[in-house]
């Protein structure tokens, strides 16, 4: 395989793709050598505006995790990080403080403000700041416009009794800790793809959904104008890789709270169904799950989707690599 692309928020692309690199690097992988070059369609539905500066939460979650400068430890953000900033703005009353930006990420988020300010757009913004942390990818965002996602929430003090909140307060203020009415995807209709997006599709041998949320990471790239029809006219496979474990009990309350939502069945074949296969209108070709839910299979098989299981669950390189082993035979 010469190209493959990854559809991706942060974490699923955090937890993917330095295993995929590694593959590539050592040949671990059947299929896959260093020759072969991988491109991400990185999710930019849940971007912010905080005191006045742009916030790409899953681009950057990708761009540290790949540049190693993370923090392993909470999975985003960066590594070695100080607060200086958030404990001065707290002195100062100003809001929103339930979204704190570390001094050391500030920087990121400052150069791509000026950047956006100048009159660059985002994919020249991100490969700009790419050049500094060296991915090994080529890091696209999945549109140049301006998209937002917005969680509908009960509000009684609301002449409508509802009220819209960005998904990040949503996530992080609220902790998803009451039930979500709807979810918006703010300009998203009137969005077109970046640069090189559809191209990136169209031009893959393998397509892969990291395992992201469903409904606010992979959900909006798929929502993107021209995404899927470029998926059903793809000649590359496409393989998904479930986000949930095995059990119930174990699903993140976000996650759970947005699919009930929209009313998919919070589980591995719930959301494979949701996709849908790429034969009978959906987006996949095949999806795999964790070991856990291999009771799950035949009602994928039934849907038309090739599926297997195999260990996903927490992620670990080694258990990643024989996940993208299984997704390259499955490829074909």
């Amino acid at each position: 395989m010469r190209h493959i692309t990854v559809l991706s928020g942060g974490s699923g692309g955090a937890r993917l793709l330095p295993a995929l690199r590694h593959a590539l690097a050592s040949g671990s992988v059947p299929g896959l050598s260093p020759e072969t070059t991988v491109t991400v369609v990185g999710n930019t539905a849940d971007d912010l505006w905080v005191h006045g500066l742009k916030v790409c939460p899953d681009l950057d979650t990708m761009m540290y995790t790949l540049g190693h400068g993370v923090d392993a430890d909470r999975g985003w953000g960066r590594d070695a990080e100080t607060w200086s900033a958030r404990d001065e703005l707290a002195a100062y009353g100003v809001e929103p403080s339930w979204f704190a930006l570390g001094d050391r990420d500030l920087a990121t988020h400052l150069v791509r403000t000026e950047m956006l300010e100048a009159g660059y757009p985002l994919s020249a913004v991100t490969e700009a700041l790419c050049r500094r942390w060296q991915p090994g990818v080529r890091l696209l965002p999945m549109t140049d416009d301006r998209v937002e996602t917005h969680v509908v929430v009960a509000d009684p003090d609301s002449p409508s009794g509802r009220r819209a909140v960005h998904l990040q307060e949503y996530r992080v203020r609220m902790a998803a800790q009451v039930p979500a009415e709807a979810v918006l995807f703010v300009g998203l209709d009137q969005a077109q793809p970046g640069p090189g997006v559809l191209e990136a599709i169209a031009e893959a041998d393998l397509v892969l959904l990291a395992a992201s949320d469903p409904v606010v990471s992979i959900g909006p790239v798929l929502g993107l104008p021209g995404v899927r029809e470029a998926l059903a006219a793809t000649a590359a496979r496409v393989v998904g890789l479930s986000p949930l474990p095995g059990t119930d009990a174990a699903v993140p309350d976000l996650t759970r709270r947005l699919l009930d939502c929209v009313e998919v069945e919070a589980s591995a074949a719930g959301v494979g169904l949701h996709l849908g296969a790429r034969g009978r209108g959906g987006v996949l070709d095949a999806w795999l799950v964790d070991e856990q839910d291999a009771d799950q299979l035949p009602r994928l098989a039934e849907a038309g989707l090739a599926a297997r299981a195999v260990p996903l669950l927490p992620g670990s390189p080694e258990q990643v690599a024989r996940a993208l082993t299984a997704a390259v035979e499955l490829a074909g």
